[in-house]
């Protein structure tokens, strides 16, 4: 039986790449992810078909790739599950390949099918994309297989596992990485002929939302961050980026126009060790959107090895083990927030009176609804900035929360997060402050508004003990009047703090701040 804190290690063995992820157990189904590692092997070579028998070479590359894997996994005193995908599963010699795997490393391999893997991309992409209640069409572009699910609620209404992958086509239609009109033609007819009884059939289900995971989708989203300069984190975080099927038309224009593998891996974003495979990858993904009118995507990073994690934990039976899929933003934040060990009792109170104020000041801020959650996620983390230094650490928080996986934001939202905890004391929000202006006018707009109202709602906590209550505000003409009730505590200190932190919010909504306690 697996408690909290333990770690797991999930190895996916696909017909590109082997990838490892290494996970720390948390509380809720939580998990952190604590390491990661890539090795291309292309195990499916030498195969434009279906996947006959690995070759000696591809199998030596894969063992010792596993073997490294679990050595990374052991230093972590990590359970391993290893799951192989559409080359090993389509391969006559797959029993010989999990056995030389067993004997050489000691990891078992588990060799899962074509619906298995479905199910797993899409618990990983649960965890990724707040989607858990909407219809959800999810693709998944691989080496050896596309997979098409469609879910709603975390059940999956529809399923199919295709043999389109990037370097099975590549191998098929663009031997050597070469592009020409005649095999990019070629190559779209197939993917066509190939997928169109799925998509003819999905058709009939409808969905509201597109979400995309792995590679070749991935690759799109960091050409299209370089090509549009769209608002990115340092660590380029794609998780929740939307690309449009314009922009996607704008990236296969790129790639296809670019002829040979050298010309590609100079093209801004472009993965180098994908660039020989990207042009069949992408050629998958536009006949998707063509053939199901797709005008939409967005992008998880989460895929079938976070799945795998999330099947672990849900299989343990235990239910504070069992990740909640259906809230992913606010858990991520909570997550964040406990794992920095924030003051739980001063950040839920302020987290409240914030977003009173925000509800009772709709006409004066005139913002809309959806960024009070932004307001919230920033009120939980503004002081977990404490857990580097106190000193400063409202940029600490800014820090850690730019760098940080909240699962379910993309990364403007996370970026508008960072800098409204960043301005909750000090300084005001200023274009010589490099994150603050990396933000659109629109959305520095919404810093500053949230900001002003943070600065408010924790100056009246500034104790850190909950002294006021029942808070409201009226917006008169020029003065805003928030009134509250002290409970018969001295709350000299909250009104010594609020005097230092009002400014802010009186110059950007013009308007004078009146208290009035009970």
């Amino acid at each position: 039986m697996m408690l909290v804190n333990k770690n797991i290690a999930a190895i996916d063995i696909g017909t590109n790449s082997v990838h490892l992820i290494v996970v720390k157990v948390l509380e809720h189904g939580n998990f952190e992810i604590i390491d990661r590692e890539k090795e291309v092997i292309r195990l499916g070579e030498g195969f434009s078909g279906d996947i006959k028998r690995l070759s000696t070479d591809a199998i030596e590359r894969a063992v010792n790739a596993i073997g490294r894997f679990k050595q990374i996994a052991d230093l972590h005193n990590a359970k391993i599950r290893a799951v192989a995908t559409s080359a090993v599963r389509e391969s006559l010699n797959k029993s010989e390949f999990i056995e030389e795997v067993r004997n050489q490393t000691g990891v078992e391999v588990e060799v899962i099918s074509g619906q298995e893997e479905a199910r797993l991309i899409y618990l990983g992409i649960l965890r990724a994309v707040p989607v858990y209640e909407k219809r959800a069409l999810c693709i998944d572009i691989g080496g050896g297989s596309t997979e098409l699910i469609l879910g709603i609620n975390g059940k999956i209404e529809f399923s199919r596992s295709i043999k389109i992958g990037a370097v099975r086509l590549t191998q098929k239609f663009f031997p050597e990485g070469k592009v020409t009109k005649s095999a990019i033609k070629e190559c779209k007819k197939w993917v066509k002929g190939e997928i169109f009884h799925v998509t003819n059939y999905a058709s009939k289900y409808g969905f509201e939302i597109c979400v995309g995971s792995s590679g070749t989708i991935q690759s799109v989203g960091y050409i299209l961050s370089e090509m549009t300069n769209k608002e990115i984190t340092p660590n380029r975080i794609l998780n929740n980026f939307e690309f449009t099927k314009d922009e996607l038309s704008k990236v296969v224009d790129l790639i296809l126009g670019a002829k040979t593998v050298q010309e590609r891996k100079k093209i801004k974003g472009m993965d180098t060790k994908r660039a020989d495979i990207f042009p069949a990858g992408i050629i998958v993904l536009q006949t998707i959107f063509e053939q199901l009118n797709v005008n939409k995507m967005i992008i998880s990073e989460y895929s079938l090895r976070e799945g795998s994690v999330i099947d672990a934990l849900q299989n343990l039976n235990i239910e504070q083990h069992k990740p909640r899929l259906s809230d992913i933003r606010y858990e991520s934040v909570l997550q964040l927030a406990k794992t920095c060990y924030f003051d739980s009792n001063h950040c839920f109170h302020v987290a409240n009176l914030a977003s009173k104020l925000f509800d009772d000041l709709e006409e004066v801020h005139n913002l809309d609804n959806s960024t009070r959650e932004y307001l919230i996620a920033a009120t939980l983390l503004h002081d977990i900035g404490h857990h580097i230094s106190h000193n400063q650490h409202h940029k600490h928080s800014n820090y850690i929360i730019r760098n940080s996986e909240l699962m379910g934001f993309n990364e403007t939202e996370i970026n508008i997060i960072a800098n409204v905890a960043r301005y909750h004391r000090k300084s005001h929000p200023k274009q010589k402050h490099p994150e603050f202006a990396s933000l659109s006018p629109a959305n520095q707009t919404i810093v500053k508004k949230l900001s002003a109202i943070l600065r408010v709602a924790d100056a009246l906590d500034r104790s850190h003990q909950q002294k006021i209550s029942d808070i409201a505000a009226r917006n008169d003409n020029g003065t805003v009047t928030i009134s509250f009730n002290t409970n018969n505590f001295p709350i000299d200190i909250e009104l010594w703090n609020l005097g230092r932190r009002q400014k802010l919010f009186e110059e950007l909504f013009n308007k004078k701040l009146v208290i009035e306690a009970k």
